[in-house]
């Protein structure tokens, strides 16, 4: 399996309305319950009406369109990180998953994703 570097630095967040969100920007996750709206979305582009946030994350893709009938792939790769002490915010999108560490453990990710047979383009 393929997993992509995104070369971008990506901030989680609450923000208090959708209208600050800029939708025309190349990252923006939103996710909107009755409790919260959660942003993930570039640092850069991280809205004014922001009311917590946590900095310093980096992003790996899992290339191609991943079929609804596969199990277990985020799982495989959540735990193999699990292992090492690196915590995931993982993020699922129609077509595949986004998994975000913090920098500090970017580097020694992609090691142990490496280790177990991930090929890191």
């Amino acid at each position: 399996m393929e997993l992509k570097k995104i070369d971008k630095d990506f901030t989680v967040c609450k923000v208090e309305n959708l209208e600050k969100i800029n939708m025309d920007r190349e990252f923006v996750f939103i996710s909107k319950t009755d409790e919260e709206i959660s942003l993930v979305c570039e640092t850069k582009d991280v809205p004014e009406n922001t009311t917590e946030r946590s900095d310093g994350f980096k992003a790996f893709r899992i290339e191609g369109k991943l079929d609804f009938s596969l199990i277990g792939i985020l799982s495989k790769i959540s735990t193999a990180l699990a292992k090492n002490n690196i915590g995931i915010f993982a993020i699922s999108t129609y077509n595949t998953d986004y998994i975000l560490v913090k920098k500090d453990d970017f580097d020694k990710s992609q090691e142990v994703l490496d280790e177990k047979g991930y090929r890191i383009v």
